[in-house]
């Protein structure tokens, strides 16, 4: 993992959420700031916000009140780089697309109209399937796949433009034992790179890569005990 540094990437100040008009806060004043070279492991229980939490990130939702902050080289922007790896239940795999599109797609240029696909942008795509282990089925359908093979899928989508930020949530659903352990190599590699903001019930290995655990149940707790599987130890 690189070094965290003290220079904020994401802020997210006093931030509340609450769904169609109810007065029930699925987020309730939360307030987190995670710097450039973090390595943030998110845990809570379900319903906790946790999801809630990433799409706010993600600018996929807006907080009810407080506020959410870019920044870059201490200058604070309007966007930043950031793959993302959701849940598969998250995924139609009914949509026509192949492996090799799906990964294609995490490609910025690749999304403009007319683009016409590089030599360049194929070479990365060929190789970022090789490291997700997809290669063999870069022209299958994705309504085809396992629910592991989807999620490798995914993974090579949110990786394949080497973001500032990589946001995987629950990246263990539906992988097999054994690219389980080639996954926490991919992750160490990536976090040497990037920023990682990671939502995982799985924590036991987890835990020993991230420099930041975060609890969420609706309000964020920052949890400074070596190892935190059962919440009383963030007492």
């Amino acid at each position: 993992m690189q070094s965290p540094t003290t220079d904020p990437i994401i802020v997210l100040d006093d931030v509340c959420v609450a769904y169609g008009g109810s007065t029930t806060l699925a987020l309730d004043h939360a307030s987190l700031s995670i710097n450039r070279g973090d390595f943030v492991a998110i845990t809570g229980p379900n319903g906790g916000g946790k999801t809630t939490t990433l799409r706010v990130i993600l600018r996929l939702l807006n907080p009810t009140s407080g506020s959410i902050q870019f920044y870059r080289n201490g200058q604070q922007v309007q966007h930043i780089e950031m793959g993302y790896l959701p849940q598969k239940n998250m995924i139609d795999s009914r949509f026509p697309v192949t492996v090799a599109e799906v990964v294609a797609m995490g490609l910025p240029a690749i999304m403009k109209p007319l683009h016409r696909i590089t030599q360049q942008e194929r070479d990365c795509i060929d190789a970022m399937l090789e490291t997700v282990g997809m290669a063999d089925k870069r022209n299958c359908p994705i309504g085809s796949l396992s629910g592991g093979q989807l999620q490798r899928t995914l993974l090579g989508r949110a990786m394949i433009s080497c973001p500032e930020v990589l946001v995987l949530d629950e990246p263990l659903s539906y992988i097999d034992k054994t690219f389980e352990h080639r996954l926490y190599d991919i992750i160490e590699e990536v976090a040497r790179k990037s920023t990682i903001i990671l939502v995982s019930h799985e924590m036991s290995v987890i835990s020993g890569m991230a420099n930041r655990h975060i609890i969420i149940d609706k309000t964020l707790h920052e949890c400074h005990a070596t190892h935190h599987y059962q919440q009383s130890e963030c007492e």
